[in-house]
């Protein structure tokens, strides 16, 4: 495989994932966190430093828009629930905090 087939499979599981999440939003952040060690906002910060890396200028919300679908605050307030006392506690106890 050369590196532009290998490219072109990378960037088409990276939209399949995205589109997942955008579907799954019933997911919680804080739970992909406990289980997986990230979640969309990390996915849209991993976006935006490539951005950066690459000399492209890209803000925090115009990553997370392109991660959320839709404005940030817009998906929290539709679809982001209050963490449980488990939830936070699991948190804080499984993943190191930037």
């Amino acid at each position: 495989m050369n590196e532009d087939h290998k490219t072109a499979l990378e960037a088409a599981a990276f939209r399949r994932l995205v589109e997942h999440l955008r579907e799954r939003k019933d997911v919680q952040n804080i739970d992909m966190m406990n289980l997986a060690g990230f979640c969309r906002n990390c996915l849209s910060r991993w976006y935006m430093e490539a951005a950066q890396e690459s000399g492209l200028e890209m803000s925090k919300e115009d990553a997370r828009e392109i991660i959320y679908g839709m404005p940030y605050d817009e998906w929290k307030k539709a679809h982001q629930s209050e963490a449980s006392n488990e939830q936070l506690q699991a948190f804080k106890g499984s993943h190191i905090h930037d």
